[in-house]
């Protein structure tokens, strides 16, 4: 555990027992503006693990944020014992601008660990590597699908980690994905850094989906039940279904241009044959549908209502429903 008598972090001190929200400030905008990214920090008296729950790295992602909102309002960062930090929006200038990218057109969750001398996504990307991971033990860090596609709530691991493979039990979201670390990711570097992160997906950019964020926030409870630090005020939801693991799965692409009609599959298990939806031309002329070309469960959906030839329009696992749970 890396709590102790006094943590420091962004130059701030925090001891056991407080509370305190740091104004953290990489850059100004353009107009020299200040723009500054909340870290709401709160300390037990008692010493434990130290947890991060953190969202927005992709600045249109505001379903994540949603979450980590949640936590903060409902009390679920007042640990029992240790430490709990929420950044809930990690990408501020991405999120001012609605957008998935920083200014400078990067990618923040493609430049970790980052450089104090490179563009201003990897200098924030470094500041974020020094500054929290050395203090963190466990991480949960919160995304949705990008543009339009919808994915079912779950949770990204790399396989054969048994720790991940623990915490993703203990999180129970819908699905559990094998997915390998991409590299220049902040998931791929907590890795290295010996930081224990689950990486969380549900919902679509600029949307707010209740039912994906209750799913989040159950998860989180659940962590820090496991670690005996969730506060004795909080309630945990009893599981009723265990998580479904994924190991294989396909993106299924539109055969040609139109408008999907999609007929909300999303999360279900489908038989091969199952019309997923259907794509038409805008003056009646033809109706293509598009058929599940195996058994297996629907967990990313394209809600865009234009699609071109070759977009993405469902991811699908090669699960069976009497595998599903292996």
């Amino acid at each position: 555990m890396k709590d102790s008598k006094t943590m420091l972090i962004f130059g701030e001190s925090i001891l056991p027992g407080e509370n305190r929200t740091i104004n953290v400030e990489i850059a100004r905008l353009h107009t020299t503006t200040k723009l500054n990214i909340p870290v709401i920090v709160r300390r037990s008296k008692i010493d434990g693990p130290v947890v991060l729950f953190s969202a927005g790295i992709h600045g249109d992602e505001i379903n994540g944020v949603e979450i980590v909102r949640q936590i903060i309002s409902k009390k679920i960062n007042r640990p029992s014992r240790g430490t709990i930090i929420c950044i809930p929006v990690i990408n501020m200038y991405g999120f001012v601008n609605k957008s998935r990218e920083f200014p400078d057109g990067r990618d923040l969750n493609r430049v970790f660990p980052g450089s104090k001398k490179g563009s201003l996504a990897s200098r924030f990307a470094y500041h974020i590597v020094e500054e929290v991971l050395p203090i963190i033990d466990y991480a949960i860090d919160f995304h949705a699908g990008g543009a339009s596609r919808f994915n079912a709530p779950q949770i990204r691991i790399s396989e054969n980690n048994p720790d991940l493979k623990l915490l993703a039990d203990v999180f129970n979201a819908p699905f559990t994905l094998y997915s390998k670390n991409i590299s220049g990711s902040f998931r791929n570097t907590c890795e290295k850094a010996n930081v224990k992160m689950l990486l969380f997906e549900g919902g679509k950019s600029i949307d707010i989906n209740n039912e994906v964020a209750n799913e989040g926030v159950k998860g989180a409870k659940r962590l820090l039940a496991h670690l005996n630090m969730l506060d004795a005020n909080q309630m945990v939801d009893p599981i009723e279904t265990a998580t479904i693991y994924i190991k294989n799965s396909v993106w299924l692409r539109a055969k040609c241009s139109g408008l999907l009609h999609d007929y909300g599959f999303i999360a279900k298990y489908v038989q091969k044959g199952t019309i997923l939806a259907t794509i038409t031309d805008p003056f009646g002329k033809f109706e293509r549908k598009v058929k599940a070309p195996h058994d297996g469960f629907i967990i990313n959906a394209n809600h865009s209502p234009i699609v071109y030839e070759g977009d993405a329009i469902y991811h699908m696992s090669y699960t069976t429903a009497t595998n599903a749970n292996e």
